[in-house]
């Protein structure tokens, strides 16, 4: 992470402009979570998709781990690694599993929309808890809603195909796992340091997914992997966790969150706009008209989420 230290800026650059440098990394933030979807396209059209999520997870929580523990920074206590692990399960073993998966029967675009769509989730929940819902957010949801149904005009003969159904319902499920952990994050505060945290969700899970595909035989040998694959963990890891989470730590620190939130609703755009360079057919007028109806109601729920 030491690419973030003041230190490595050039001094004329950024000294006079002190929010330069976070809205610069807001922009990579945008650009590399967008190109994540992609890149899982292309990982998981060439092996099995458990195995590959399984390696980036693994991969990148070492990665993590390792720059705490090197600090010999304080395990987790007890209590807290029971709210790490269900973390793990709702955040990784699920949602980002779930989410990789789906984008080898969908296109990259049409899974980053969906995955944008959790904040929808989250008003469905808490009206279930009781919580009051503002006007807002009944009105975002009911957009967010017509977006999906514009998107999926296109699509209406693929469901026919059990291929394209699947990674459908995978992929909204994955946005419901990612709801439910971002609830329990929000109301179980457990003074760890939360990347330490996140570094050990995605060794864990990287665990749980390579046993769980190893004995399902969802596997290749590791000499088998293609070398197109092995690009696409090798970016997943380096680009689209560690540098990626990184500059997202920088860009809370120091920007509100109404702007640093903005990644949010970049996410599809670039995925989409990344994704038309290796599938060209990928782009039609549905998605990119219900893709923006779609996130116009999902920045509506979130706003009103926040406020």
């Amino acid at each position: 992470m030491s690419f973030l230290s003041n230190k490595n800026i050039p001094a004329p650059a950024f000294r006079h402009r002190p929010g330069a440098k976070a809205y610069l990394l807001l922009f990579f933030v945008c650009i590399g979570w967008g190109s994540t979807w992609v890149a899982s396209k292309v990982g998981v059209s060439n092996m099995p998709a458990l195995q590959m999520v399984a390696m980036r997870q693994l991969f990148a929580g070492l990665i993590f781990c390792s720059l705490f523990l090197i600090k010999r920074h304080p395990l987790p206590t007890k209590a807290q690694w029971k709210i790490i692990l269900l973390l793990a399960v709702f955040n990784f073993i699920l949602s980002n599993s779930l989410s990789t998966w789906g984008v080898r029967f969908i296109s990259p675009g049409l899974g980053a929309i969906i995955g944008a769509i959790f904040p929808l989730w989250l008003v469905i929940i808490y009206f279930f808890r009781g919580k009051s819902i503002n006007r807002a957010s009944i009105i975002g949801m009911i957009i967010g809603f017509l977006g999906i149904c514009i998107i999926f005009n296109d699509h209406l003969s693929d469901f026919l195909n059990p291929a394209f159904r699947f990674g459908i319902i995978i992929s909204i499920i994955s946005t419901l796992t990612w709801a439910i952990g971002s609830i329990y994050t929000q109301e179980h505060i457990f003074g760890f340091n939360p990347y330490f945290g996140l570094g050990i969700q995605m060794f864990v899970s990287g665990m749980v997914l390579y046993s769980t595909a190893y004995f399902t035989n969802q596997t290749l040998p590791l000499a088998d992997i293609p070398l197109i694959s092995w690009k696409a963990i090798a970016y997943l890891v380096i680009a689209g966790s560690v540098l990626v989470f990184s500059a997202y730590i920088y860009i809370l620190k120091h920007l509100p969150m109404e702007i640093a939130s903005i990644y949010a609703y970049m996410n599809p755009v670039f995925a989409i706009l990344i994704g038309h360079f290796f599938f060209p057919d990928s782009i039609t007028a549905s998605l990119l008209i219900g893709g923006a109806v779609t996130l116009a109601g999902v920045y509506m729920v979130n706003r009103s989420i926040r406020k």
